[in-house]
C-alpha cells in the first residue's frame, strides 16, 4: 500500500531516473542556435577544444551538453538527420553506463553516436558491439561519416582480418565489431608471444547494440578457442548406426525436452550392449564399465543427437558441413561448433564429413569479457524483462525511453487452436485477407522448418510471399527493408536483431543501393533516383491508409522479449499497425512448459476441433509459462557463470603473468626465482626437515637433480662433509645449476639466450594452461555427482580447482627449469624427421581447425621450433632473430633425457612421464 502511495507521489525509479535526464535538456537545447551558426571548419575544430579541455581537467560530465549540441548540428549537415530530445536522453543513459530500452524504429544507432563522440573524446578507444558482421560494417560506415566530420578516425572488426588490419581497426578512437570478433580477439592476444602481436589496446567503454541478444540469449553459450584432440571419426560413425536403429524403439531411451537431455532405460542398455557387441565395438565388461567410458560418452551424444536435435530447426547441412542456427535470430553460426563430441555426432547422424574433435585451449563467457570493461552501456528495443539478470550479472540498470511519438499499434489476443495444422491454415487464411487489403503482413515462425511448412501452405494457395530464414540470410537485409512495401508478405524466422527497420512504403536507401548503377549526380542516375522517392512516398501514404504493416506471430516464444521484438516490428514512430499471434496446443512452449491443465481448462471453455479460442486469461496464462522458462534459462546462465568465475579469477592470474613475461626485456631473475622455488621442493621432497643424514633419500635427490637440472653432482661426497643440511645442499646445486645455465648464455650469446628463456617461459605457461582447462573441463563434468554425498558441488568445484591450479604452477616450474637446463642449438634434421607445419603464428587455431600432423607438438610455437644455429646469430638482437625463425633452416630442440624402465608401461597417448608436455608416443615413446 505505502509503495503504491509513494510511486503515485514520487514516481517509479524509471521515471525519476527520466526526470533526472530531462534536467540537462534545456541547456543542450539552448545551445543549438549558437552551433547552427558555426561553420563546417568551426563545428569540426570543436573536438580539439574539448580534448584541451578534458587535458586541462574538465569532465566528460561537464561537457556533455556542448558535445551533444554538437554532434546533433553534425548529424543534421552530415546525415540529414537531427536527434530528437528523447533521443538525446537515450545518449545521456548510455554515457551513464545504463541500458537504454527504446522500441524499434526509435533510431537506435543515431543515439549511440551521442555516447560514443563524448567518450571517444579521451582517447582510450570506444567499441560499439553489433550482433553481426553486416550491421558492424554498415553502421560504421555510415555513421563513420559523421564521425570523420568531427575529426575522429572510425575502425570495423569483421571476419578474415589479419592482425595488423585488426591493430589498426582497435587504434582507432572508435571501433565497430560483433560480440564473438570482439571475445575471440581478446583470448588470442593472450596467447601471443610478444606485446607487439597483439591487436587490442586495454578496454575502456562499451556501447553494446541488442544488448539483450548479446549479454543474455548468447550469454549461454561461452567463446572457446580449441585445437584438435584425438581422432575418432570412425567410432561416432559406428556408434551412430547403432543408435539410429535403437531410436526407432521409444521403450529404448526416455528424453526430457525441458533440460534437454536424454538416457537410455534398462531395457535400452540391455538392447544397446547386444548391438555394440555385434558391431564389434564393445569387446569386454558391460556398457558402464569404467575401461568402456569412451564408449559410453559417444553413445550418449549420438543419442542426443538423434533425439533432441532436428535438422531446420536446431541446424542446417550446407557444403558437406552441419551449420548451427541461432535459436534466438535464426541466422547460420557458421563456425560455432557445439563442444564435448556433439557436433561430431550431429556429423556422423547427417553422414557429412567428421571434423576432428577440438580440446579446449582458451575460453571465456560472454558474461566475463564484458565485465572486464570499466564502462559498459547497452541498447534494445527489450531489456525491462530481463532487468533483474542485467543488474544481478553485470550491474547495469535499465531506463526505458518513451518514444518520440505515441504508440498507436492494435495488440490483439491470442487465438489458440487444438492442432498446429488448424493454426497454419487459419494464419494463412488471415494472410489472404489482409495483403488484398494493400496492408503489407510480417509472419514471424520459430524455425526453418516451420517457416518453410507455412510458406508451402501459402504457395498451394497461390499467395506470393518472401522467405527470410538461415538458408536466404544472404538477401536478409534486401527482403527486411522492402517488407513495409503495400501487399507484401514477407515470412521470417526470429525477427529478433535483426537491425535493419521496416519503413511503410519500402526502404528508399535499400532501393536506390538495389535499383540505381551509375555515376550518382548524373542526369539519368537524378531521374530514377527521384522516380523512387515518389514511389516510396506513395507507397508510404497507401500502407498507412491501409493501417500500416500487419504483424502475425505463429508461435511463443520460449522468451517474452523475442515476441516483443517481433510485434515491435510494427508501429514506429507513430505509425498504425496491427499485431496478432496464433497459438496450438502442439506448440513446443504449450506442450513443455505450458500447465498441465491448460489442454483441459481450454476445452472446457469450449475449444473445438476447427475452432479458436480468444480469452485475456488465455494471455496471462501463457505469459507465466514464458516467465517459467525465462527464470530457469536465468538459472542456467547464473549456474554458469558461477563455475567460470572460478576459471575466471585463474584466468586473470596466468593471462597477467604472460603480459608481465612478454613485457620483461630480460626473464633470467623471473626463471632463478622459478629455479629456487623448484630446488628447494626437490631437496625437501628427498630430506625431511628434522631428519638424520642416514635417513635422507640421497640416491632418489641424485637422479632427480640430474633429470630436472641435467647436473651430475657429488651428493655422496657433501653428504660426508660436517655442519651439510638440506639449505647447504640447496645452495650448493642452486649454485651448480647457475653456473651451468651462465655457460649455457655464453655459448648462444646473451641476446639469444634472452629469447630462448622467454620462448620457453610462454610456451611452457601455454602448455600447462591447456592441459589444466582439459582437467577443468572433466572435473566440471562429473562434480555433480557429489551432491549425492552431501556435499555442494560448487564448493567442491572451487577446491578442487584451487588445488590443481597449484599443481599446474608447480608442473609450470618444474617443466621450464627442465627444459632450459637441457636446451641446444642444434644443426637442422633431414627432410624425412621434419615435422609438417599446419599451424599459424600462435601455435593455435579456432573455430574448425585444420587436421594437426602427426608428431606436431601444440605447446611449441613455430617461430620457436624453426630456430636454429647460425654463425651470425650470435650478434642479432632478438627481433630480427624472431623475423628470421620463420625460414625453417633449422631447428631449436631439448635434448630428451635417457628413458627410464618404469616409463615403459605408460599409455602410448599419455603425457611422458619426464615432462616434456608431449605425448609418450611422440617423445620417450618413439625412442623404446
Amino acid at each position: 500500500m505505502f509503495a503504491s502511495i509513494a510511486r503515485a507521489l514520487f514516481g517509479n525509479a524509471n521515471d525519476r531516473s527520466l526526470k533526472a535526464f530531462r534536467r540537462r535538456l534545456p541547456e543542450i537545447n539552448a545551445l543549438e542556435p549558437q552551433m547552427q551558426a558555426l561553420q563546417d571548419s568551426q563545428l569540426t575544430a570543436k573536438t580539439q577544444e574539448f580534448r584541451e579541455r578534458l587535458a586541462q581537467g574538465e569532465t566528460l560530465d561537464a561537457l556533455l551538453p556542448e558535445a551533444f549540441a554538437v554532434v546533433r548540428e553534425a548529424s543534421k549537415r552530415v546525415l540529414g538527420m537531427r536527434h530528437f530530445d528523447v533521443q538525446l536522453i537515450g545518449g545521456m543513459v548510455l554515457h551513464s553506463g545504463r541500458i537504454a530500452e527504446m522500441r524499434t524504429g526509435e533510431g537506435k544507432t543515431l543515439v549511440a553516436t551521442l555516447a560514443v563522440y563524448l567518450n571517444a573524446l579521451e582517447g582510450k578507444g570506444v567499441h560499439v558491439v553489433t550482433v553481426n558482421d553486416y550491421l558492424a560494417s554498415r553502421d560504421a560506415a555510415q555513421m563513420g561519416k559523421l564521425y570523420e566530420f568531427l575529426g575522429l578516425s572510425t575502425g570495423v572488426i569483421v571476419a578474415d582480418l589479419n592482425d595488423e588490419e585488426r591493430r589498426a581497426a582497435y587504434n582507432a578512437d572508435i571501433t565497430y565489431g560483433t560480440n564473438n570478433e570482439f571475445g575471440f580477439d581478446y583470448l588470442r592476444d593472450n596467447m601471443k608471444y610478444s606485446l607487439l602481436e597483439m591487436v587490442q589496446r586495454p578496454f575502456n567503454f562499451a556501447i553494446v547494440d541488442e544488448v539483450d541478444s548479446i549479454l543474455i540469449d548468447e550469454a549461454r553459450t561461452p567463446l572457446i578457442i580449441s585445437g584438435p584432440a584425438e581422432d575418432s571419426s570412425s567410432l561416432y560413425i559406428s556408434v551412430d548406426s547403432v543408435v539410429a536403429e535403437l531410436v526407432k524403439d521409444p521403450a529404448t531411451f526416455e528424453k526430457d525436452e525441458k533440460f534437454r537431455t536424454a538416457i537410455l532405460t534398462e531395457e535400452g542398455v540391455e538392447k544397446v550392449e547386444q548391438m555394440l557387441r555385434g558391431a564389434a565395438i564393445l569387446h569386454e565388461g558391460g556398457l558402464y564399465d569404467v575401461h568402456n567410458v569412451s564408449i559410453v560418452h559417444h553413445v550418449q551424444q549420438s543419442l542426443r543427437a538423434h533425439t533432441l536435435f532436428s535438422r531446420d530447426v536446431d541446424y542446417i547441412v550446407r557444403d558437406n558441413k552441419v551449420i548451427l542456427i541461432d535459436e534466438f535470430t535464426g541466422r547460420m553460426m557458421d563456425g560455432r561448433r557445439y563442444s564435448e563430441g556433439l557436433h561430431q555426432a550431429l556429423e556422423a547422424k547427417e553422414r557429412v564429413e567428421i571434423q576432428q574433435e577440438n580440446q579446449t585451449l582458451a575460453s571465456i563467457t560472454f558474461q566475463n569479457y564484458f565485465r572486464l570493461y570499466p564502462k559498459l552501456s547497452g541498447m534494445t528495443g527489450t531489456a525491462l524483462t530481463e532487468a533483474d539478470e542485467f543488474a544481478e550479472i553485470y550491474k547495469l540498470d535499465v531506463v526505458a525511453i518513451p518514444t518520440n511519438l505515441p504508440v498507436i499499434r492494435k495488440d490483439s489476443d491470442d487465438e489458440i487452436y487444438l492442432t498446429a495444422q488448424e493454426k497454419y491454415n487459419a494464419v494463412a487464411t488471415l494472410i489472404g485477407q489482409v495483403s488484398q487489403t494493400g496492408q503489407p503482413v510480417l509472419v514471424g515462425t520459430t524455425s526453418i522448418e516451420k517457416s518453410e511448412l507455412l510458406s508451402d501452405i501459402l504457395k498451394k494457395r497461390g499467395i506470393k510471399h518472401n522467405v527470410l530464414n538461415a538458408r536466404f540470410h544472404e538477401q536478409e537485409a534486401v527482403i527486411v527493408a522492402q517488407a513495409g512495401a503495400p501487399g507484401s508478405i514477407t515470412i521470417a524466422t526470429n525477427m529478433a536483431g535483426r537491425g535493419t527497420d521496416i519503413k511503410l512504403g519500402g526502404n528508399v536507401e535499400m532501393r536506390l543501393e538495389q535499383e540505381l548503377s551509375g555515376e550518382e549526380g548524373t542526369p539519368e542516375y537524378n531521374q530514377h533516383a527521384e522516380r523512387i522517392l515518389n514511389e516510396v512516398k506513395n507507397y508510404h501514404d497507401v500502407v498507412k491508409q491501409a493501417g500500416g504493416l500487419f504483424v502475425i506471430g505463429t508461435e511463443r516464444h520460449e522468451s517474452r522479449r523475442v515476441d516483443n521484438q517481433l510485434r515491435g516490428r510494427s508501429g514506429r514512430q507513430g505509425d498504425p499497425g496491427n499485431s496478432k499471434f496464433f497459438l496450438s496446443l502442439e506448440d513446443d512452449l504449450m506442450r513443455i512448459f505450458g500447465s498441465d491443465r491448460m489442454g483441459g481448462m481450454l476445452q472446457k471453455l469450449g475449444l473445438k476441433e476447427g475452432e479458436a479460442i480468444i480469452h485475456p486469461w488465455i494471455n496471462k496464462a501463457l505469459e507465466k509459462a514464458q516467465k517459467k522458462v525465462e527464470a530457469r534459462n536465468f538459472d542456467m546462465r547464473k549456474n554458469t557463470l558461477k563455475y567460470d568465475d572460478v576459471m575466471n579469477d585463474q584466468r586473470k592470474e596466468v593471462y597477467s603473468q604472460r603480459r608481465e613475461f612478454m613485457a620483461a626485456e630480460n626473464v633470467s631473475d623471473i626463471l632463478e626465482n622459478i629455479r629456487q622455488e623448484v630446488i628447494l621442493r626437490l631437496v625437501s621432497g628427498h630430506i625431511p626437515e628434522k631428519t638424520y643424514a642416514e635417513q635422507w633419500d640421497i640416491e632418489g635427490l641424485a637422479a632427480r637433480v640430474k633429470e630436472v637440472l641435467n647436473l651430475d653432482l657429488p651428493f655422496s661426497e657433501w653428504v660426508k662433509e660436517d655442519g651439510v643440511d638440506a639449505q647447504v645442499i640447496s645452495e650448493r646445486i642452486e649454485e651448480a645449476a647457475s653456473h651451468a645455465v651462465a655457460e649455457k648464455a655464453k655459448e648462444f650469446g646473451a641476446d639469444i639466450m634472452q629469447y630462448i628463456e622467454k620462448q620457453l617461459l610462454l610456451t611452457t605457461l601455454d602448455a600447462v594452461w591447456k592441459e589444466h582447462l582439459l582437467f577443468l573441463d572433466h572435473l566440471r563434468q562429473g562434480i555433480g555427482l557429489r551432491a549425492y554425498g552431501q556435499k555442494d558441488p560448487l564448493n567442491e568445484y572451487k577446491q578442487e580447482a584451487f588445488r590443481l591450479f597449484q599443481m599446474m604452477l608447480d608442473e609450470m616450474h618444474e617443466r621450464v627449469t627442465m627444459l632450459v637446463a637441457r636446451v641446444q642449438i642444434s644443426a637442422a634434421p633431414s627432410e624425412e624427421e621434419m615435422i609438417p607445419q599446419h599451424m599459424d603464428t600462435t601455435g593455435f587455431t579456432y573455430g574448425h581447425p585444420e587436421a594437426l600432423a602427426e608428431g606436431e607438438d601444440l605447446s611449441v610455437p613455430p617461430a620457436f621450433r624453426d630456430m636454429g644455429q647460425n654463425p651470425g646469430l650470435a650478434s642479432m638482437s632478438p627481433s630480427a632473430l624472431g623475423s628470421m625463425a620463420s625460414s625453417g633452416s633449422e631447428v631449436l630442440e631439448a635434448e630428451l633425457s635417457p628413458a627410464r624402465p618404469e616409463w615403459q608401461d605408460t599409455p602410448r597417448n599419455a603425457l611422458c612421464p619426464c615432462g616434456s608436455g608431449k605425448k609418450y608416443k611422440h617423445c620417450h615413446g618413439r625412442l623404446t
